[in-house]
């Protein structure tokens, strides 16, 4: 027999199997049709555009302020966001409106969001002994947002939800319905994102490229390993109680860091380790003494 005369046999038998199962189970295309739909969500998430990517990463953001608010020291701020811009120009995506702030919280970590939004503790802040080692705790986390290490990892958690919510999240700015479904989704799996953390490769990573990123602004790349070697130093206190949970040990981060970096940036000439204003930022002077007031001389009473 030849190959053609039982390939069309197959076929017609699978199209009438396909066609019975179809009238059996009728109520299963409903099934199917949603499991289509959350393989596309993962596909939405990876072909949003700029502009979503940045309103998730706002949203994001804005959660994580409200379990901490900014630290109240404009100065802090301000020195932040100079610097955190500064190194964003120099990575692969200097256009978006990056943000950096300080949030009033004593643990040792830092947080980034999708579309460029970038967050250092007050716990690690102050435990900052260089500009460069806060250049790579920042370049850190803006290798995060480069990558969209954060958007691949919602991806995973947001299968579930179908497309249309998910268009209608970016589309419909208030109101109850779809686009509250899928915000309240997104926003519990990015708050048990925040609490687990991304997977150790993309810690890794955000490593690897963040002393890049630093050194190409002019700072040292060897700021982020001081760092490591603080927490290393500091991972039985209370505060480093969520880095822990939430990134690899700072000593397997050491040990591959120092692979990846090996001897290529011992050459490079001129790279900043600190400067004046920064030191005088963690150490401001004391406020000048104020002359001490003498009391009036009381008035004599006339008679």
């Amino acid at each position: 027999m030849r190959p053609g005369r039982l390939i069309w046999p197959l076929a017609a038998a699978s199209l009438l199997m396909s066609a019975s199962a179809d009238a059996q189970f009728g109520p299963l295309g409903g099934i199917v049709d949603k499991a289509r739909s959350a393989q596309k969500i993962g596909e939405g998430l990876r072909s949003i555009n700029e502009q979503e990517e940045i309103r998730i990463g706002g949203d994001l953001a804005a959660m994580l302020l409200g379990a901490a608010p900014l630290v109240d020291n404009p100065a802090q701020q301000r020195y932040v966001n100079g610097l955190g811009r500064w190194l964003a120009l120099h990575s692969e995506r200097p256009g978006l409106p990056w943000k950096f702030g300080i949030v009033d919280s004593g643990d040792f970590n830092a947080f980034s969001t999708p579309g460029g939004y970038v967050l250092i503790t007050r716990g690690l802040f102050e435990r900052m002994r260089s500009e460069s080692e806060l250049a790579g705790v920042l370049a850190h986390e803006i290798a995060h947002v480069v990558r969209k290490h954060h958007l691949q990892a919602l991806q995973k958690s947001l299968r579930n939800q179908s497309l249309s919510e998910m268009r209608r999240y970016f589309t419909v700015s208030t109101g109850n319905g779809l686009a509250d479904q899928f915000a309240s989704a997104m926003l519990a799996a990015g708050k048990d994102l925040y609490i687990r953390g991304l997977d150790r490769e993309d810690e890794f990573e955000a490593d690897r490229m963040g002393v890049v990123i630093a050194a190409r602004s002019g700072y040292s790349p060897y700021g982020l390993a001081g760092v490591l070697q603080t927490l290393t130093a500091t991972s039985d206190q209370q505060g480093y109680a969520l880095h822990k949970r939430t990134h690899p040990l700072p000593f397997d981060r050491l040990v591959r860091l120092d692979a990846a970096m090996g001897t290529k940036f011992d050459a490079m000439p001129g790279l900043v380790d600190d400067v004046p204003g920064f030191a005088a930022l963690r150490n401001p002077p004391p406020p000048p003494s104020q002359p001490t007031a003498h009391p009036a001389k009381p008035k004599r009473r006339k008679n």
